[in-house]
């Protein structure tokens, strides 16, 4: 229980949710309908994909191809261009959060070494952003987009034409941005060999992860995934279990319920209906400024039928501020624990170029399907 406390204390997302949940409960008291609130398919597939990707980040899988990349950068561009991508395009197979964790404190280690550490808030800034919108290009790529992939029975033509000329932009803005930075030649300093890849827990995941698209594609039941993957690893990777985000999916419950019950409101539904209707995207990118991209997906798709616009609105709402997407949190931790001086400055240029990345891609939103 006091673990439990613990967990609430410090996620304030997490206790959110679950105080809206308790809050709602009094409206409609508890009755054989909640077990219907809580989509299981989502809550599988989340758990199966982190718990594969905490095993992949254990074996120091994403670190190697950092350095390998790495080791072939000759200037101060190319080294930023590298940290900004990276997590860029491995987002969307190992999602936003998870890219974050990977590469923010790489970044953080390779620019000190390499004598950059001038440019480590404009590259931590950019890497955040880079995380967010890549993530968007695929159903795994975020938790909002596999939540509104499986509750729509979006296809993944419909998605991949939703969301690819928003990605296309993105990289280009970013490239945009690095064609703006100065450029000098650097010597990117020698890694030294860590241990050896367990080539055989490699297999196991890359064969555990090919299921987990497997899943999402609905090839497989995920009840059937999940089961697979957890008892996998209770026999060959617990530690990678202990890596899981369970506040995560226990935010997911919270909302879940909350959300339930909010659709059993007439009122409420009627009244919420009405200001969604046409203004999907805009409403979700609003609302994300204030809760979050995950918790106003979840919110929202409880009074609309218009999937799309909602996509599109909950990953540009990850854009703004630094709780608009909570992936972004992970960074501004990094940059915090790293040095305590550099809150102020990190925060000023994160609301800037989030704000100048999202006002740059509603407006080819609205090009593309105003």
């Amino acid at each position: 229980m006091k673990k439990l406390l613990d967990l609430f204390k410090h996620d304030t997302v997490l206790a959110v949710s679950w105080l809206l949940a308790l809050v709602s409960a009094f409206l409609v008291p508890p009755d054989r309908t909640y077990l219907g609130y809580l989509d299981f398919h989502t809550l599988g597939l989340l758990f199966s994909l982190m718990a594969v990707m905490a095993g992949l980040q254990r074996l120091g899988l994403f670190r190697r191809l950092g350095e390998f990349l790495l080791a072939r950068t000759s200037t101060t561009r190319q080294l930023e261009g590298a940290l900004i991508f990276l997590p860029f395009f491995v987002s969307m197979a190992v999602t936003n959060d998870v890219a974050l964790i990977t590469f923010v404190p790489f970044a953080l280690e390779v620019l000190r070494m390499a004598g950059r550490e001038e440019r480590l808030i404009p590259t931590v800034v950019m890497q955040t952003i880079a995380a967010n919108l890549g993530s968007m290009a695929t159903p795994i790529g975020n938790p909002q987009n596999l939540y509104l992939y499986s509750h729509y029975g979006l296809g993944l033509g419909v998605f991949f034409r939703t969301m690819l000329p928003l990605t296309v932009g993105s990289a280009l803005l970013l490239a945009l941005f690095l064609l703006l930075t100065p450029s000098r030649p650097l010597a990117v300093p020698r890694f030294e060999d860590g241990r050896p890849l367990d080539r055989r827990k490699a297999a196991l995941y890359a064969c555990l992860f090919l299921l987990c698209l497997a899943a999402v594609v609905k090839l497989i039941p995920v009840w059937w995934l999940t089961l697979l993957v957890l008892v996998t690893l209770l026999a060959a990777d617990r530690p990678a279990l202990g890596r899981v985000d369970y506040s995560l999916l226990l935010t997911f419950g919270g909302f879940f319920i909350f959300v339930g019950n909010l659709g059993r409101l007439p009122l409420f539904r009627q009244v919420l209906g009405q200001i969604l209707a046409g203004r999907e995207a805009i409403c979700c990118v609003l609302a994300s400024q204030v809760i979050s991209n995950v918790p106003t997906a979840l919110l929202l798709s409880g009074f609309t039928e218009n999937g799309r616009a909602l996509l599109v609105g909950a990953n540009l709402g990850g854009l703004g501020t630094l709780i608009a997407s909570m992936a972004s949190l992970i960074s501004y931790k990094q940059v915090a624990r790293a040095d305590l001086g550099l809150r102020g400055r990190y925060l000023r240029w994160f609301t800037v170029a989030n704000l100048i990345f999202l006002a740059a891609l509603l407006a080819l939103y609205g090009l593309l399907y105003g």
